[in-house]
């Protein structure tokens, strides 16, 4: 199955290629005038920096939260003072520049017209493509995407040929199959700026291929669900704020809407939505920062919800900050935006973090960034003296969702012999139940990483109390199939990122080792009653008396 599904996946990309290719034959370079066209400009103010007016006349821009640098009139286009991909990138896409026209056309102050038209030149004049000590980041395909909607806009009142040339060759660029990112966010961004260029000329070939791509890229990038391939809920917000970019280019352009487009941009949503914790965060799931809060996402009607991508979403209820809250994950290895996450857990309830991921720290290649990727940077079972093999795929194996209780069973061989967990939540009482199982001969050792508003002290008998204030929580841990307390726990130091470029420390409870392991998580108590007969697991918590069967050949129910 997964073989059938890789190659159907393999043609999907191949077909993008292919479209791209065709159409790149028809379009080389090419003279074009902005002085007689009848092209309509697309220019959506929306996309552009938050760098103001007045700091972009002066040249003081700041990019991705770093502190503002004064670039001056005459910019120098290689700086990259703080050595950072994302502030250099955002530099060459001159969407500040761009701030200046939606400026100009709000005031009519024609300063600010003069300004983004001797940015744009100046930029224009100093990165000629090809050209030896030009920036890396000057024709890196994301920064060409995402500059030309500036261009677009900017051309509404500049007609001058060296816009014109510049615009064209963008287009040329956009249009070569072989930088196309098709089922990519930078694919869709691709695709919107050869949109905007070719409106603005009035060029069919360019619209008609953009929508093409778009449309061949969203179906392969966003399955039925809406869940997005970039293994990233932020990334599924991204695209499907994009999304709605590209839908209002189409309209303003005069173009078909393709009907596709629409139904993943909509499903889409439903992905974002049961992502975000009834705090209004977005889940920090692979490389999504712990810090985002999407806007203009509805609630849904199913409180749980399980993606076949890869992920099951649970809580107690929509718009309620003390609902509790839950995550999965599971599905193909990891690819583009992705962690080693699977079978990881979080949870969330009483209007505190309990069980965190690692979040987003930024793209820069640092061993923190490489160990945020790694499971030991996620709520896993980690498999005693087994190498772990990256990219493995796991599965969902069984699931049973009532209104008040849900469990799920999940597997995979990422350590070479099949690792599986199951995890059981029960609402309104608030528990959390997970069993981790290795064949017989072999141990297993979850890790935990608890929120930060968090300490945690190992109190015996597999006891550890969490505390925020007077507030409490445990940890307990029975070893199984024999249902007796194990100890050994330790609480060790260790680090999120709760935004971009941040770090925080946390309590990290390392499991002692052990075949089977189940670990109980109860909110707002600190020493709960718990007994365990026969795999017959009782718990008193402050909300009643939850009980379960822990089965090591079955699991939770």
């Amino acid at each position: 199955m997964l073989d059938k599904k890789r190659g159907i996946i393999g043609l999907g990309a191949l077909a993008l290629t292919f479209l791209t290719f065709l159409a790149v034959l028809a379009c080389g370079p090419v003279e074009l005038s902005l002085a007689d066209s009848r092209g309509r400009v697309t220019c959506q103010s929306g996309q552009f920096s938050t760098v103001t007016g007045t700091d972009a006349m002066r040249g003081r821009v700041a990019f991705v939260g770093l502190p503002p640098v004064e670039l001056g009139r005459d910019v120098d286009w290689r700086a990259d003072p703080y050595r950072n991909r994302s502030w250099a990138l955002n530099l060459h896409t001159l969407r500040w520049m761009g701030r200046l026209v939606v400026d100009y056309e709000a005031t009519g102050r024609r300063e600010y017209l003069d300004r983004a038209t001797e940015i744009a030149r100046d930029w224009v004049r100093d990165n000629p493509r090809g050209t030896a000590g030009v920036s890396p980041w000057a024709w890196a395909e994301h920064p060409v995407a995402l500059r030309a909607p500036a261009l677009v806009c900017l051309s509404a009142h500049v007609k001058d040929d060296w816009l014109a040339a510049s615009l064209a060759e963008h287009a040329e660029i956009l249009a070569d199959a072989t930088l196309y990112k098709g089922g990519h966010n930078h694919g869709l961004d691709q695709d919107i700026a050869l949109l905007g260029i070719g409106c603005r000329f009035g060029e069919q070939r360019w619209t008609a291929l953009a929508l093409r791509r778009m449309t061949a890229s969203a179906r392969f990038a966003i399955d039925a669900q809406g869940v997005l391939r970039e293994q990233a809920p932020r990334y599924g917000l991204y695209v499907h704020q994009r999304m709605r970019v590209a839908m209002e280019q189409i309209k303003d352009c005069g173009v078909g809407m393709p009907a596709e487009l629409t139904r993943r941009w909509r499903s889409l949503e439903d992905y974002v939505a049961h992502a975000t914790q009834p705090d209004g965060r977005l889940a920090p799931i692979g490389d999504s920062p712990a810090d985002l809060r999407p806007k203009g996402i509805s609630p849904r009607k199913d409180t749980v919800k399980v993606f076949t991508g890869g992920y099951v979403f649970g809580r107690t209820a929509w718009q309620d900050a003390d609902s509790a809250y839950y995550s999965i994950r599971f599905g193909p290895g990891r690819a583009l935006h992705g962690h080693e996450d699977h079978l990881g857990v979080s949870y969330h309830a009483r209007r505190r973090d309990i069980l965190v991921e690692a979040g987003f720290h930024s793209y820069e290649k640092t061993p923190y960034q490489r160990w945020t990727l790694s499971p030991q940077a996620h709520n896993v079972p980690v498999v005693v003296g087994a190498d772990f093999r990256e990219g493995t795929a796991a599965r969902l194996l069984g699931e049973a969702a009532g209104r008040t209780r849900q469990s799920f069973r999940l597997a995979d061989e990422a350590y070479g012999l099949t690792r599986t967990r199951s995890v059981l939540v029960e609402h309104g009482t608030d528990l959390m139940a997970v069993l981790d199982v290795v064949p017989r001969g072999r141990q297993v050792r979850p890790l935990w990483h608890l929120g930060p508003a968090l300490s945690a002290t190992a109190a015996g008998d597999g006891r550890v109390v969490l505390a925020d204030g007077r507030w409490r929580a445990s940890l307990i841990q029975l070893e199984m199939p024999a249902c007796r307390p194990i100890g050994g726990q330790s609480v060790r130091s260790g680090e999120i990122s709760p935004g971009y470029l941040k770090r925080i420390k946390v309590p990290t409870v390392v499991s002692p080792a052990a075949g089977a392991l189940l670990t109980v998580i109860v909110p707002g108590a600190a020493d709960p009653e718990i007994s365990c007969s026969g795999g017959n697991v009782r718990v008193r918590t402050p909300g009643g008396t939850v009980s379960f069967t822990a089965d090591v050949s079955t699991g939770l129910v």
